[in-house]
């Protein structure tokens, strides 16, 4: 197929980009890019090209994203200490220079819309007041408040990707004279759990985790296609024109308290996952377990 869709994926070797590119393959042609070439076994991921995102130097990577339709970014950078504070702290100061990096150089090379691996942790502060039984739900539109370093970063890059989406950046390139003002569209999914094996390495018998577990919980194939849908939908502009969206990245959950009511809405996110019909078995072990404790 000749129309098919020009997709670059940052973090293209890491276990979200696992999940992702059965389905990307299949869909678009893409260019895979990440500091190294094979997952975190050691086993090679095709097609992956070699770009340090991290790099200031933009013009060493700017080829990749020049002819692009949309760009995943995944890549993301942690310290070779996750205890120590300090670098931790760093380490996220760089993913935040990075995802400038991503959006710049997209705005430059006229790339019409990046979708960002955002993080439930973006609003973690507000789930231990929800595990306390002080909250009930938190919707993407609400202000996002972490009380980590990680989460913080993820804000950042929320806010960032706004900052673009509004068109107040612009970019004049070789010939200011064809000056024009747009916003870089965004979408930011705040993704929750992508393992099937979360319950089953939570204490048996502990409730609070397993509701957590459930709630959060997002299968591969409604990953997929919340990222899909999130490149294609032609419009996402938010009510005041704005082409920025925050959407949770879980599966249509019963247990869930995260709204994915605008992502319904506004890119027809239909999950067909409930992660209380899943695993059942696993909350019937749970509860089972509660009652001998």
């Amino acid at each position: 197929m000749t129309n098919r869709r020009k997709v670059v994926v940052t973090g293209a070797s890491g276990y979200i980009a696992s999940l992702l590119l059965p389905a990307l393959r299949d869909r678009y042609d893409l260019t895979l890019l990440d500091v190294r070439d094979t997952d975190r076994d050691g086993n090679p991921v095709e097609g992956i090209q070699i770009a340090d995102l991290t790099s200031r130097d933009r013009e060493s990577y700017r080829h990749h994203f020049q002819g692009a339709d949309a760009i995943i970014h995944l890549g993301f950078t942690r310290p070779a200490d996750r205890n120590d504070l300090i670098a931790e702290y760093y380490a996220e100061q760089q993913n935040v220079e990075m995802a400038f990096h991503i959006y710049q150089t997209s705005l430059e090379e006229n790339v019409r819309r990046v979708v960002v691996a955002s993080s439930n942790h973006a609003a973690d502060y507000y789930e231990r007041l929800i595990l306390a039984g002080k909250w009930d739900v938190v919707l993407p539109q609400q202000r996002a408040l972490s009380d980590n370093f990680y989460g913080w970063a993820k804000e950042a890059y929320e806010h960032l990707g706004f900052v673009y989406a509004t068109g107040q950046i612009s970019y004049a390139g070789m010939h200011p004279e064809n000056k024009t003002v747009r916003g870089l569209e965004n979408v930011q999914i705040r993704i929750g759990g992508p393992r099937d094996t979360d319950l089953d390495t939570i204490p048996k018998g502990d409730l609070q985790q397993m509701y957590r577990g459930l709630a959060v919980y997002i299968s591969q194939r409604d990953l997929q296609q919340l990222f899909i849908k999130s490149i294609e939908t032609e419009d996402i502009r938010d009510e005041n024109g704005v082409p920025f969206q925050v959407f949770y990245g879980i599966s249509g959950n019963s247990q869930a308290f995260w709204s994915i009511a605008n992502a319904r809405k506004v890119i027809g996110y239909a999950p067909e996952d409930n992660s209380e019909y899943r695993f059942i078995e696993q909350i019937r072990e749970h509860i089972l377990a509660s009652r001998t404790v």
